[in-house]
């Protein structure tokens, strides 16, 4: 069964610049998007299909903001401005859930490489509910007045999306929302069931490269060397102390070694070697005191093995820093009413954080503060979920390669969960 969302006041809302032709199939909506992921800051052909929906739909749009975003403002009345956000972004993974509608395109990254892409974090789903919540709220737009801003982000995945968009003028540009709404699909959780999380939420998110320098030589010799190898062996065994005796225990933080390379060959002591870290946090002190330890610690390290200040290890941010995500609590229950009277109670489930990252938790920094929160919304096949827990299977997890949601309850439970808390929101 498909789930056709068909705008049916079109022939009595006189105000509406509704054409005819504007019924929304939403599973194919989701399939074809599915079909065709593109990476981050290429966004161009997904972006300009949700543009030419919107605009069909009523929105006043601009194009083209912050890279590939959309921007989308529906004019109902006075009132309150809230902003709905979906990001557009595939990864450079190769699908491998055998669905007949499975992602087998190629695209290129950032470096020219030609790579398959894959929505395997959801991207598709968002943009699809989205969609769904837009014509829901056209259909009910008897129920609530005020200004309806949707955004259509790209390059949520490498954390550019919001902060373009925030550096083009998004709350100068267009009204000032009242609130930040946003869903996540949660590869946890079964079709039909949402879940929040009020306060913080989701993490900081750095990437850190090191290159740690030494002399090279040969691997009969080692003490004509200063082996950048077992220096790196030891800063990567330092690093593991630093959230079990530098941070807190009741404060939260991740360090983790994601990349190491260095030498090339059996016999021949490297020169450097080169290792790419993933930092998590979620308050700025933590962050700060991990970085600061991580620095110190690298360069105690190079001390230690007697090298002079110009090998000194080499430390670098990437700019891709993600903020971490602040569900405002008293918006967080307000969802958590709202959702309960949409879905049930028995379908709203209260979780934990994660340390997974989010850059919309952007749009709630900028000041003056915009009360901003994210839910997550079930994606599992309710039969897999089910035999998953009878027979301790792990489920695949967002970003893999056999990740695949469920997509008409997914999508139907996302729709009636925003539109429902949108509507109340307007209504208070």
């Amino acid at each position: 069964m498909k789930i056709i969302l068909s705008i049916l006041f079109i022939f009595i809302v006189s105000t509406s610049t509704l054409s005819a032709d504007s019924d929304v199939d939403l599973i194919q909506l989701y399939k074809e998007l599915h079909l065709n992921p593109e990476l981050s800051f290429n966004e161009e052909k997904t972006s300009k299909k949700l543009a030419t929906i919107l605009s069909g739909l009523g929105f006043e749009v601009t194009e083209n903001f912050g890279g590939y975003g959309v921007v989308a403002l529906l004019k109902n009345g006075e009132g309150k401005t809230i902003m709905l956000r979906a990001d557009m972004d595939g990864l450079p993974i190769e699908e491998l859930t055998g669905s007949p509608y499975s992602s087998k395109t190629k695209s290129f990254n950032q470096v020219g490489d030609e790579v398959f892409t894959m929505h395997a974090c959801g991207h598709d789903i968002h943009m699809t509910s989205l969609i769904g919540t837009v014509v829901d709220l056209i259909a009910k737009r008897d129920q609530w007045q005020g200004n309806l801003l949707v955004i259509m982000q790209p390059a949520e995945e490498v954390s550019g999306g919001a902060r373009n968009m925030i550096k083009e003028g998004i709350f100068k540009k267009f009204p000032r929302p009242d609130f930040n709404l946003a869903l996540h699909v949660s590869a946890d959780l079964p079709a039909g069931k949402v879940g929040y999380v009020p306060g913080w939420a989701m993490a900081n998110v750095d990437s850190m490269d090191i290159t740690i320098k030494g002399v090279g030589g040969h691997g009969a010799y080692p003490h004509t060397t200063k082996d950048p190898i077992v220096m790196a062996s030891q800063l990567i065994n330092s690093l593991q102390t630093i959230v079990s005796r530098e941070i807190a225990p009741i404060e939260a933080a991740v360090v983790t070694v994601g990349s190491i390379h260095g030498g090339t060959k059996h016999n021949v002591i490297p020169s450097e070697v080169r290792l790419q870290l993933t930092l998590r946090s979620y308050t700025d002190e933590v962050r700060n005191q991990t970085i600061s330890t991580i620095r110190r610690m690298a360069r105690g390290l190079a001390q230690a093995n007697g090298l002079p200040k110009d090998s000194y290890p080499e430390i670098t941010l990437k700019d891709e820093y993600t903020p971490a995500l602040f569900n405002n609590p008293a918006l967080t229950e307000k969802l958590r009413i709202s959702f309960e009277k949409a879905l049930g109670q028995e379908n709203v489930l209260k979780l934990s954080p994660v340390m997974g990252g989010e850059d919309f938790g952007m749009y709630g920094r900028v000041e003056p503060i915009i009360p901003t929160s994210l839910f997550w919304l079930g994606a599992v096949n309710k039969k897999v979920y089910d035999t998953s827990l009878r027979e301790n299977i792990s489920l695949p997890s967002l970003h893999s390669a056999f990740f695949l949601p469920d997509p008409e309850p997914t999508i139907s439970t996302g729709v009636k969960a925003m539109s429902g808390a949108v509507i109340d929101l307007y209504q208070d």
